[in-house]
């Protein structure tokens, strides 16, 4: 089975809310999912994340800590998602390839539909903002 590695930033507010974002093409158009994407040869899980939400949201983000890795297996590809928890150092989040975002508080978290191997982080992510 194929193997994708990639980084995905719990980014959160000051007010404690999480930034989600909604995929725009591919499989999983319309689910919602941690901004991030693919780790480069090389590139340490952070560094991809830097580089990624650059690239993806215009935005520098600093990335604080490790909340945990998910292992999923979708049907075409097995994934290892290292999930960091974030903060906004610049920017302003704009959307380069994502349909839309939102800001959600704990109690929004379940009002999108997620993709699988990130609704498996949900739960850390309250625990984190209580």
């Amino acid at each position: 089975m194929k193997q994708i590695e990639v980084a995905a930033a719990i980014i959160h507010d000051a007010d404690g809310r999480i930034f989600a974002t909604q995929r725009g093409y591919g499989d999983f158009k319309d689910l919602w999912e941690f901004p991030g994407g693919k780790m480069e040869p090389g590139e340490s899980p952070g560094q991809a994340l830097e580089r990624e939400i650059w690239e993806e949201l215009e935005t520098r983000i600093v990335v604080e800590r490790p909340v945990r890795t998910i292992e999923w297996d979708y049907p075409q590809f097995h994934l290892t998602m290292h999930c960091y928890w974030c903060h906004v150092e610049s920017g302003q989040l704009t959307l380069k390839e994502h349909e839309a975002a939102r800001w959600l508080s704990a109690r929004q978290l379940d009002s999108v539909e997620w993709l699988p191997a990130d609704l498996q982080i949900i739960a850390d992510i309250r625990m984190l903002l209580e």
